[in-house]
């Protein structure tokens, strides 16, 4: 896309925007090795550092693996892909720019922990890649839900300071790519002085931040510092409670609760047939659980810090299903590790269930499959055009003289 010119004459490009421009924004997650054979149709983990059914995925990176990977997803349709993180686990930076460098229009959104790169250079790092992809980059920043793994890097700060540290690490991060003048700032976490980036994001005004936390110092902050507030699958009426809530806090930091976006994370189970879908659900489960038992504590997440992995165990503990297919029992048999609550269903069904989220506010939707490539492949088929058609359908004008 382009604009003319002030003179009248040269088009000037438009400005780039991983959020695309037809209303709704779709999300997969790429991986750096392919899964284990055991794991095949089951995958938990997609990059690693955590619960991966029948055997766990071996350290490494596979250059063409995480090539197939996005390819699959850009000829899918996705917008963008998510590349995760953990305390042992590749680099999601590394691994965004090399996959970036092999695909055309595929967006990245790049799991992100404060604390371990300096503001001011993960700032700069970000402003890079967003200008060497041509507006491509999305950071998702996700403080941490685990003092064990904090402690594999060298954090020993707990829970609410690990906030206050990411509250003040995006405070940075802000002023550093929108700021036309060496500035100072004397925190709680961070001193600099003369702080100033010639690298500027090819988005304006700088590259959008998803954030994720279910607790209450993560709603403050988010509501202070986000762009887009990322919700687990959660039943339809706490998701727009909790988008009520996030809204409010960003009118009470002076921010206007209009421009706050939301995201859904759900895994689809499809089917040709409903029951056939419920059949694949079931049968998953049971390798979920048959690799898992034995190392998950009844009721007890992974991330045990987690306030977002605790809510999900108590909406399986209420009831199997929700909302007619919102399904939890894998949220309950992996200890709530991660996105891991399902959409059952055929594609129609599974897709009017995203879109009855979209009517609540969430206008992007994080999905991946129990069978990661294929499952992607297959939501390019089948579901993400039926989910884009539905939403054209909403944003439609109103048809004159109608209701």
């Amino acid at each position: 896309m382009s604009s003319v010119s002030d003179h009248g004459t040269t088009p000037t490009p438009a400005a780039p925007s991983v959020y695309g421009d037809d209303g709704v924004t779709v999300i997969g997650m790429i991986g750096v090795v392919r899964e284990a054979a055991a794991n095949r149709g089951a995958t938990l983990s997609l990059f690693g550092g955590g619960i991966n059914p029948g055997a766990e995925v071996p350290s490494g990176v596979d250059p063409d693996y995480i090539l197939d990977f996005a390819r699959t997803h850009e000829d899918a349709g996705f917008d963008l892909v998510l590349t995760g993180y953990s305390s042992s686990t590749p680099d999601g930076f590394e691994v965004a720019g090399y996959a970036a460098a092999h695909t055309d229009r595929l967006g990245y959104l790049i799991a992100h922990r404060p604390g371990f790169v300096a503001p001011t250079l993960a700032a700069r790092k970000t402003a890079t890649l967003d200008q060497l992809t041509n507006g491509r980059i999305a950071l998702h920043i996700i403080t941490g839900g685990n003092d064990v793994e904090q402690r594999q890097d060298g954090d020993w700060l707990d829970h609410d300071a690990r906030y206050r540290r990411t509250d003040e690490y995006l405070d940075v991060l802000r002023r550093v790519w929108t700021e036309t003048e060496p500035f100072d700032h004397d925190g709680e976490f961070y001193h600099l002085q003369a702080a100033y980036s010639q690298a500027r994001c090819r988005q304006q005004p700088h590259v959008p931040l998803f954030f994720g936390g279910a607790s209450e110092m993560a709603l403050d902050v988010a509501g202070r510092r986000a762009d887009l507030f990322a919700l687990w699958g959660e039943p339809r009426a706490a998701i727009a409670e909790r988008i009520a809530d996030v809204r409010h806090r960003a009118a009470a930091a002076g921010r206007n609760p209009d421009e706050m976006r939301f995201s859904l994370s759900a895994r689809p189970i499809l089917a040709d047939t409903e029951a056939k879908a419920w059949q694949r659900a079931g049968e998953i489960l049971d390798r979920v659980r048959q690799a898992t038992a034995g190392r998950i504590a009844p009721g007890v997440p992974t991330r045990p810090q987690s306030e977002g992995a605790w809510r999900l165990l108590r909406f399986a503990d209420a009831g199997d299903v929700h909302d007619e297919r919102l399904w939890m029992p894998i949220a309950a048999a992996s200890g709530a590790s991660g996105s891991t609550t399902c959409l059952v269903g055929t594609p129609p069904q599974v897709a009017d269930a995203l879109l009855a989220y979209y009517d609540l506010g969430c206008t992007a939707f994080i999905i991946r499959g129990f069978d990661p490539l294929a499952d992607a492949a297959e939501y390019g088929r089948e579901l993400i055009p039926r989910l884009r058609e539905g939403v054209a359908r909403r944003r439609a004008p109103a048809v004159a003289g109608g209701p």
